[in-house]
């Protein structure tokens, strides 16, 4: 941890040495100069020093797990180091508010006095610097002194992270070993066992941290029979290892259906609101990772859950056999070690990945030896297969068999032997940033954007160096200390992953007194003098504790509050972060003006609430680099400072949604041209002299992603349009042109500047999405559209005048296409849509749509014809949409019938919804269209599934009227 540290901070003296010392102090005395000349040498001397501690850390880092004496000695070198980087960015920050206050110099008779005035001010404050450096550098000679009895071996640390050979990921059973005791557990969920039905019924899955308890109660969970098991409700918790029973009992009301209980606000509510969710429904609960054998805690939940539908069924994995006896549970199912043969097959399997097989037999000998140290734990077995993966030499495997970390027996049987190996064979810059991780609670749902903002806002990480965090996501899922990577659900560009509940352990027990977690509703309270970062969660009705503010030195503050909660303190005790985000789903937060005291700050995530604003002194946070806006709830949140444009570090800008319709950007927005993403750009109203217009996008040329650009209707013109420039925005991928504005409403010229303003806004030739809303022209296709050659996505909504459907076949790779929600005046689609010019028909086989997979229309309530091509001879050289997967038309109460050759395609997914005409026609058996779609294997009427997978699906209540038809025929028969 110390190393990535002290090679921040030798990075930050050089830059000083190289960029700093240069003559800016004017006429100042010369002996006044000359103490501050003195800090160059201090610095020259300081960055040898670091240098010389940095060849001792590997060693040091690696025998801190075993020597106390040594991890002391470490907890003093970051103090200093973190000490040290304070005082360089303060040097850093004065630079920067110097080179502003220059360019807002406005009035020549009062620069050359403002001009003093700052180097006086620079001056002092630099020399106030300089014998803090001094200070530092005498702390770190009697540090690097006490470290010489160590005897440290020195090393030249690996400071750089290479790309993974191989980005493929290792497909291993989850279940190797396991179907036996899944295939038990399964049928205990189902009640096919012979126990006494209990309520509520619990069974327990217990073993040892790494065993595979959590897998293979997920397995279980989304295990196609219990799927189907008609349970009323299912869902999972996190319990972990502090009881929160506050959390635990608002997790099963919203699983039950009941929201986040967060008007609730003492616990005989909360008990009386679980008990009325909970009664009558037939659940499937998992409680995963329970450690409390206090009965007490339980007790309530077994009341409450006793009210639950007969043949609920509650889940629990432990490590600890007393707790499956404390929950009274009907069944217990201890899971053992593996056998050795299965461990080695998860092992060998991916160390052995994309070895040859003289390769793989030269290793095999040595390989079983590592494997059968595993013990038996696939976690174990899948994090040394990764850490061999990568490892060629049979040297490096017995360096690896003979590593003294082996003897490492503090945890579960030395269960982080094999992990601490992982850890240690990370490149040093990146331990850092795994370390950090500690901070999050367990089950922590991580985002790649977030944690690596964070990362870059605590310096582990360079800000320009995204490539670089992309190699360190990849490094640490593929050595399994990051695991269930998926995309985010709202945004595909977003990953999200997890850490292993023992991996969580480690980073913990590494980062030891600096990433402290602070359940709000317990009472624990660590001690938190030496904490750096710090996650703090607070309970209903509750303030920030007090005890917090001895954390004084913290440079990570996460606070999570339903509440609102006072945050004024936090700006004058925590001077020194560099990350700060806030949560309140159900309160306000006032931002004051203190905020500007924050001086380190990188990383801000804050929520606006209602007609609060945020204060034009965050104008003044230099440094920021990243700033996150939710704004849930905040009709009244209208617009940004106008200190905004003096943050020219930024790099993102995001505001979740939803905005205010009127919401304001300030003029000048385009000076932050360090912007590499900005979620939203509001153009500002026509008669604003301040407004922000659509040309401040026009040196923003860093952005990348997804960029929104709202009320497009107060676009002036063409001109105005074209200033923007976004052909040079390529790193684009994603573009939302929402036309909307003030008073654009009846305005006959504004058809003719939307098609104007459309044809000059060109976006970038490498754009992937296209979404176009509330467009008023009456025509639509500019010319640029065809020169993107990667849109793959296009969605035309809520628009009024278009007088007929642009020849969208043009467009060669687009595999969406989504039209709905408009008023457009036309009624017939035509061969026009399709792009089939007819001086080119009949010059070979031309395709149309040759990419496209889904087709979507919806709410276009004036359309009443869709015509094909018509004519076997065109036909026979026309291709049309030959990829097309899925079909959708929704509230279409005029359309009668859809063109023939949508049903020649290989769709597998058809849907129609709202569309009386079309749902008579495309009947089952009786419809006249049946027999044309009746080969498409998923069909779906007005919500209802008429087939599935080929094969006709029978509701519950036709089979039952089916029944009774039977019956009464039988009857008849009968007499």
């Amino acid at each position: 941890m110390a190393w990535a540290l002290v090679s921040t901070i030798v990075d930050q003296l050089g830059s000083l040495i190289a960029s700093e010392f240069k003559d800016r102090f004017g006429s100042l005395l010369a002996s006044e100069v000359a103490s501050i000349v003195n800090v160059k040498e201090e610095v020259k001397k300081l960055e040898r020093k670091f240098h010389e501690i940095q060849a001792k850390l590997n060693d040091a880092e690696e025998r801190q797990v075993k020597e106390e004496a040594v991890r002391l000695w470490l907890k003093k070198l970051n103090d200093v180091s973190y000490e040290m980087g304070d005082v360089l960015d303060e040097w850093n920050t004065a630079k920067i508010k110097a080179d502003i206050e220059k360019e807002e110099e406005a009035e020549a008779s009062t620069a050359k006095r403002r001009k003093v005035l700052s180097l006086v001010s620079t001056f002092f404050q630099r020399r106030d610097i300089a014998l803090k450096i001094k200070e530092i550098t005498e702390k770190l000679d009697e540090i690097d002194g006490e470290g010489d009895m160590y005897r440290f071996v020195l090393t030249r640390g690996n400071e750089e992270v290479m790309r993974p050979l191989t980005d493929s990921h290792v497909d291993v059973s989850s279940i190797l070993g396991r179907d036996e005791v899944k295939g038990d557990l399964v049928n205990s969920l189902l009640g096919k066992g012979n126990e006494e039905e209990r309520s509520p019924h619990v069974i327990s899955l217990a073993g040892m941290g790494g065993v595979g308890k959590t897998t293979l109660a997920q397995l279980a969970y989304n295990d196609s029979e219990l799927s189907s098991a008609h349970f009323e409700k299912k869902g999972w918790v996190c319990v972990s290892d502090r009881f929160n029973k506050f959390m635990v009992a608002k997790a099963i009301i919203k699983i039950c259906g009941g929201g986040d209980s967060n008007s609730t606000t003492d616990w005989p509510s909360l008990m009386d609101e679980m008990c009325e969710w909970v009664r009558g429904r037939k659940l499937f609960l998992v409680l995963d990772d329970v450690w409390t054998e206090d009965s007490t805690l339980w007790e309530p939940f077994r009341l409450a859950l006793q009210n639950a539908a007969q043949g609920s069924r509650i889940l629990v994995t432990t490590r600890n056999n007393r707790v499956a006896q404390v929950m009274g549970s009907a069944k217990m199912i201890n899971l053992e070690e593996l056998s050795d043969d299965d461990c080695w097959s998860i092992f060998s399997t991916i160390a052995f990945s994309d070895r040859d097989s003289e390769q793989c037999k030269d290793l095999e000998e040595i390989g079983r030896k590592i494997s059968d140290k595993c013990k038996g734990l696939p976690l174990a077995a899948r994090t040394l297969g990764s850490l061999m993966r990568f490892k060629s030499r049979k040297e490096q495997w017995e360096k690896v068999f003979c590593s003294r970390l082996w003897e490492f027996e503090d945890v579960e049987r030395g269960l982080f032997a094999p992990l601490l190996l992982s850890y240690y064979d990370l490149p040093l810059p990146l331990r850092r940033c795994f370390l950090y991780c500690a901070l999050f609670p367990k089950d922590y749902d991580f985002s790649d954007e977030d944690l690596v903002s964070m990362w870059m806002a605590q310096g582990y990480i360079k800000s320009n160096a995204r490539s670089v965090a992309s190699d360190y996501l990849e490094i640490l899922f593929i050595r399994s200390l990051f695991q269930d990577f998926r995309d985010d659900e709202d945004d595909e560009n977003i990953r999200r992953f997890k850490m292993h509940d023992i991996v969580h352990d480690l980073a913990q027990f590494m980062a030891k007194n600096e990433c402290i977690t602070i359940d709000g509703y317990e009472e624990y309270r660590p001690n938190l003098q030496n904490a750096r970062h710090l996650y703090l969660e607070i309970p209903q009705n509750a303030q920030i504790p007090k005890s917090i503010y001895s954390a004084k030195n913290l440079r990570t503050l996460i606070v999570v509050g339903h509440d609102s909660y006072n945050v004024s303190k936090l700006f004058h005790h925590f001077r020194c972060l560099r990350t700060l985000s806030l949560s309140c789903h159900y309160g306000k937060l006032k931002v004051s003006d203190e905020i500007e005291d924050l001086m380190h700050l990188r990383y801000l995530n804050i929520p606006t609430w209602l007609e609060n604003e945020l204060p034009e002194t965050i104008g003044n946070l230099c440094n920021l680099q990243f700033l996150n806006i939710t704004s849930n709830h905040s009709a009244g949140f209208k617009k940004l400072p106008q200190g905004m444009s003096k943050l020219i570090n930024l790099k993102r800008l995001i505001f979740e949604e939803p905005l205010n319709y009127h919401f304001e950007f300030p003029r000048g927005t385009g000076r932050l041209s360090s912007l590499t993403k900005l979620g939203h750009f509001f153009v500002g109203g026509k008669d604003d002299s301040q407004r922000c217009g659509l040309g401040e996008l026009k040196d923003l040329n860093h952005l990348q992603g997804t960029l929104k650009i709202c009320r497009l209707g107060n676009v002036v013109n063409a001109c105005e349009a074209k200033n923007a420039e976004l052909n040079k925005k390529i790193g684009l991928r994603d573009l939302y042109l929402y036309f909307s504005g003030e008073n654009v409403e009846n305005d006959g010229g504004r058809m003719e500047t939307d098609v104007s303003v459309l044809n000059a806004l060109e976006p970038p030739p490498g754009l992937e999405k296209l979404e176009i809303d509330s467009y008023r022209g009456t025509t639509m296709f500019p010319n640029w559209m065809m020169s993107l050659a990667k849109l793959k996505s296009l969605t035309l909504t809520a628009g009024e005048n278009l007088e007929r459907l642009p020849p969208l076949g043009k467009l060669q790779f687009l595999e969406y296409l989504h039209i709905g929600y408009a008023l457009f005046p036309f009624k017939k689609v035509g061969v026009e849509f399709l792009g089939i010019e007819s001086e080119n028909k009949k010059d070979g086989i031309i395709k149309i749509f040759p990419n496209l997979k889904t087709l979507s229309f919806d709410c276009l309530r004036n359309w009443e014809e869709w015509i094909g091509i018509g004519g076997q001879e065109e036909e026979d050289c026309i291709i049309i949409m030959p990829c097309l997967q899925q079909l959708e038309i929704q509230d279409c109460p005029e359309l009668k019938s859809l063109p023939d050759f949508l049903f020649k395609t290989s769709l597998r997914e058809f849907s129609v919804n709202e569309s009386p005409i079309l749902h008579e026609r495309y009947q089952r058996g009786t419809g006249e269209g049946w027999a044309k779609i009746s080969h498409i294997p998923n069909i779906n009427i007005d919500g209802i599934e008429v087939q599935r997978d080929g094969q006709e699906v029978i509701r519950q209540d036709d089979e039952e009227e089916f029944d009774q038809e039977e019956q009464s025929e039988d009857e008849e028969e009968g007499q």
